[in-house]
């Protein structure tokens, strides 16, 4: 058997960060960004109300009170997108709509609710703080800062940004195209009667799911049953569209191990048994004459969920631009709060939960057996428990290595 850290490096060898493209803002949410953007102007690019109310100078409202109102003639009625200046003389004050540029001279805007909303003239009834709700030029962001960084995973808060700064057009590395590829002739759709022996399709969904998680475009293959000839033309019919291919089941010692059976015989593809739990049978290398990166997982879901945790995200992490720490999931310590065995020889990977306790401290323990057949727990798991190979029992009050399945809470940022 292999260690799992050899392996990941021959998994990691088989991609490369996909090349950037120049893409339309609205096509770019889940991409990573290639490039730092810079804002060319200052954020707010001029100075405007926060409020509707009136500008005003604060001496032409000093007193003002409830029972003692200051009367303010209105000389100027100005709207959001506003195009002509406006100057603010003492005794006077302009109407004033939220985000409309501010008169010159103003030193605080006077919530229209604290006035009797006069058009022509005003009475203002309460003194505003000075500069209260002015929004200046640039208290946001200044010209010429970073306000999205390269490498960055686009979401809507982002979009929002580069929007906000004038980009139409962002250079992103695009989201890898990953096939799923579930193999097997007793597998079958869910919400289709199970007969004797059969059992549904989780993997399918279970790694589409977590391919697109990761930023990936995932397409779902129909299940391929156990046959040679017909998993051969299913391949050979994905790679047009595929920069991954990620396949379930078929890969272990038995008669019906097609996945192992085609890939041997046909591309450059290894198998190998990785010293883990679960997740022991692996298979990594290409397809085709474009050398599509192909990997095959194990056909229990847990093992095959786990392993595409350990191997398969950080390589597309990788094609997205992530390097070093960023292409894994954040890893914690935790203190095991249970005991269970482990096999010594292996590395393993336990469905857990963690939490923080009333110390502080952060606690650990699994939700359920080791086999890798029970796929209900991966539903409460919120973390993948990591013992390292040597070990044959963890006994409460260990400390343990978590790789979270989640991103990493603020506080332990």
């Amino acid at each position: 058997m292999v260690p799992v850290a050899q392996h990941l490096a021959a998994c990691l060898e088989l991609v490369r960060p996909l090349s950037p493209l120049d893409v339309a803002l609205r096509d770019a949410l889940g991409c990573v960004l290639a490039e730092d953007v810079v804002s060319p102007r200052a954020l707010p690019a001029f100075d405007n109300s926060g409020m509707d109310g009136y500008a005003v100078k604060l001496r032409d409202v000093e007193g003002a009170a409830e029972d003692a109102p200051v009367r303010l003639p209105v000389v100027a009625d100005i709207a959001a997108g506003a195009t002509h200046p406006v100057r603010l003389t003492s005794g006077t004050t302009a109407r004033i709509m939220t985000g409309a540029p501010l008169p010159t001279g103003t030193e605080a805007v006077v919530p229209v609710e604290w006035t009797d909303r006069g058009v022509s003239q005003v009475l203002v009834r309460k003194v505003p703080q000075p500069g209260q709700h002015l929004r200046r030029a640039g208290e946001d962001v200044a010209a010429g800062t970073v306000v999205v960084e390269a490498g960055t995973r686009l979401e809507p808060r982002h979009i929002g940004v580069l929007a906000a700064v004038g980009r139409a057009r962002v250079r992103v590395r695009p989201r890898p195209r990953v096939v799923v590829v579930s193999t097997g002739t007793e597998v079958v759709e869910p919400g289709a009667a199970l007969g004797h022996g059969q059992l549904h399709d989780a993997n399918g969904y279970l790694l589409t799911a977590a391919a697109e998680d990761v930023g990936a475009l995932a397409y779902r293959v129909g299940v391929v049953a156990d046959d040679p000839a017909e998993l051969t033309a299913v391949l050979d019919d994905q790679l047009v569209r595929a920069d991954v291919v990620v396949t379930s089941g078929g890969v272990s010692e038995g008669a019906y191990d097609t996945v192992k059976e085609v890939l041997s015989a046909t591309s450059d593809v290894t198998f190998t048994r990785v010293a883990m739990q679960p997740g022991m049978p692996q298979g990594a290398g290409v397809l085709g004459e474009q050398r599509i990166p192909v990997f095959t997982l194990p056909g229990n879901p847990v093992s095959a969920f786990v392993s595409f945790e350990v191997f398969v995200r950080p390589a597309l992490r990788r094609m997205l631009g992530a390097v070093g720490p960023d292409s894994q999931r954040p890893r914690v310590r935790c203190t095991a709060e249970e005991g269970w065995s482990s096999p010594p020889g292996k590395e393993q990977y336990v469905r857990a939960s963690w939490r923080r306790d009333a110390d502080g401290r952060l606690l650990v323990r699994p939700v359920s057996g080791h086999g890798s057949h029970l796929v209900t727990a991966l539903a409460h798991a919120t973390c993948l428990a990591v013992v390292g190979v040597g070990v044959s029992r963890v006994e409460v009050g260990d400390d343990v290595e978590c790789l979270l399945l989640g991103p990493l809470p603020q506080a332990l940022a």
